[in-house]
């Protein structure tokens, strides 16, 4: 069942909450590397835990990851750690705060090379998501299947995100989603 059914048939503030994500957000593209790595942390995030979840502490997510400004978290030190590991309004799991951490350092490191993580997405595009998962798997942290796939569905990488029977289809065509560049 696609997403784009599953939210009709909600009601209230679950609709809401969901409804705002995906008509707002869900596979439009970013633009934004500290945006990008935040929705990365959002995806890590879920795995094993429903996306309402995730919705519910977005913004103390924001807020315990410094806005998810990369550099600040790249340069994330011990206390930073326990810091994270004692906040209630965040998920509270040592391997994903480690991943967070490192996949910031890491995404410094692509900007040095290819000048943003938007341009070294976009470098190493077109790919399937198995080859995405590969890659991703090599590059980066706590990045299976599923995390690497609705990361890159909810960007605009991979197809998926909208029937194209949903209204939101072609809101997200006008922003020209790179899985239609193929």
């Amino acid at each position: 069942m696609s997403y784009c059914f599953y939210i009709e048939r909600m009601s209230g503030a679950q609709k809401e909450l969901h409804k705002n994500y995906h008509d707002n957000h869900y596979g439009f593209p970013i633009h934004d590397d500290n945006e990008l790595f935040g929705r990365l942390i959002l995806e890590i995030n879920q795995a094993g835990l429903s996306w309402e979840t995730i919705l519910k502490k977005e913004q103390t997510f924001r807020a315990a990851y410094d806005n998810f400004n990369i550099e600040v978290v790249a340069n994330y030190t011990e206390a930073d750690r326990e810091r994270l590991m004692a906040d209630a309004g965040i998920i509270r799991n040592k391997l994903k705060i480690n991943a967070a951490i490192e996949n910031a350092r890491t995404i410094i490191g692509l900007q040095q090379s290819h000048g943003s993580f938007e341009k070294w997405l976009e470098a190493n595009h077109p790919r399937t998501k198995e080859e995405w998962v590969k890659l991703f798997k090599k590059t980066f942290r706590f990045t299976g299947g599923e995390i690497v796939n609705e990361f890159l569905m909810s960007i605009g990488y991979l197809p998926g995100a909208h029937t194209e029977s949903c209204p939101v289809y072609e809101k997200v065509l006008v922003e020209q989603p790179l899985w239609r560049k193929v």
